[in-house]
């Protein structure tokens, strides 16, 4: 069964990770041609392997932390915002549980 994404102007309202159950996982919630934006759930201890995709890539933390492993090492807590460029390998630790938005953007030339 296919994950049903946002349609256009559909408003979305990511909860808060107190809010969902513990089972909670991630979720796509939209992809289109161009873009896709993820809600990751990353329960503490939990790990993204290396790996690299074909778009820039933008990663906002939204509550917890965690432990960007890209060009450099990042850590991200609660508000904090990186950026990829394409092609850049990376994996993510997670620190504590932790929610945070993924979107991908797609070159389509």
């Amino acid at each position: 069964m296919a994950l049903a994404h946002a349609a256009s102007a559909e408003k979305i309202h990511v909860r808060s990770l107190v809010l969902m159950p513990p089972d909670a996982k991630t979720s796509a919630l939209v992809k289109t041609s161009t873009f896709e934006t993820v809600h990751l759930i990353l329960r503490a201890g939990a790990t993204i392997p290396p790996h690299s995709v074909a778009g820039y890539i933008t990663l906002y933390c939204l509550e917890g932390g965690v432990t960007l492993e890209a060009s450099t090492t990042v850590q991200l807590t609660a508000r904090d915002w990186v950026y990829l460029d394409p092609g850049e390998q990376y994996a993510v630790n997670a620190n504590e549980d932790s929610s945070l938005l993924l979107t991908i953007l797609f070159d389509n030339h």
